[in-house]
């Protein structure tokens, strides 16, 4: 299946924190839309990386994605080396999309530049013809990305391009509340993390409301670019 936009995602619940709002208004504009995430999240407090499939698969549902994989490389200490290059190339090249959008520039988790530098590595290395990849036995076509995103997440980045994403603030929502053992949950038994508070829940909402005010509309979702962004005329912008 070709898709029309692919999001790279360390981990389980990156992508519905960072641009699932992006997901949603795609999805319903009727492009496909699907996330390959890196790792199983399994060195995470709350939950186990059985639980975090689940939520992943429920996730994925409320968003309509279509389709999401996990490459099940190991969180916290995969590289951005030759072995992870070619199994997201192989990704890439499965999925053909258009744009990719990846984990933060820098952000507070390690894990998250990380990725974000490898997918960056991996779209461009995915254009390359000698390189040479084969998926089920067959041997994949080189594909590269037209463009690469990268959502913002924990720490403030001033964003490249914000996008409009006020009447799919409940859907957001939703996708993240899939993940029941990693975000606020008064019934929830385990331990208090950083991202269980009700106070990261209202600063995930604070953030789109922030990047929404700054072009004049409820909520939107930021995204920086490693490259410079054009548009066909100035009446296209806000």
């Amino acid at each position: 299946m070709k898709l029309d936009i692919l999001v790279l995602a360390v981990h389980p619940d990156d992508a519905e924190l960072g641009c699932s709002g992006t997901i949603a208004k795609h999805i319903a504009m009727g492009k496909k839309v699907g996330i390959v995430d890196f790792t199983r999240g399994e060195l995470g407090t709350r939950g186990t990386a059985d639980i975090r499939d689940e939520e992943a698969a429920d996730s994925a549902k409320i968003l309509g994605l279509h389709a999401r994989e996990n490459l099940r490389f190991k969180d916290a200490f995969f590289k951005n080396d030759e072995a992870h290059q070619l199994e997201v190339i192989k990704m890439i090249r499965k999925y053909k999309p258009e744009i990719v959008l990846s984990n933060a520039l820098r952000d507070r988790h390690p894990d998250h530049a990380r990725a974000g530098d490898l997918a960056n590595d991996a779209c461009f290395l995915a254009g390359l013809s000698k390189i040479e990849t084969k998926l089920d036995g067959v041997t994949q076509e080189a594909w590269r990305p037209r463009l690469l995103l990268q959502y913002i997440q924990d720490f403030y980045i001033k964003p490249d391009i914000i996008v409009d994403i006020t009447p799919f603030i409940d859907l957001k929502v939703q996708a993240i509340k899939a993940f029941k053992t990693q975000f606020y949950n008064p019934d929830h038994q385990e331990a208090e993390t950083y991202i269980s508070s009700p106070e990261f829940f209202e600063s995930v909402l604070g953030r789109a409301r922030e990047f929404g005010k700054s072009i004049g509309a409820t909520f939107a979702e930021g995204f920086t670019s490693r490259k410079l962004l054009g548009v066909d005329n100035l009446f296209d912008l806000r």
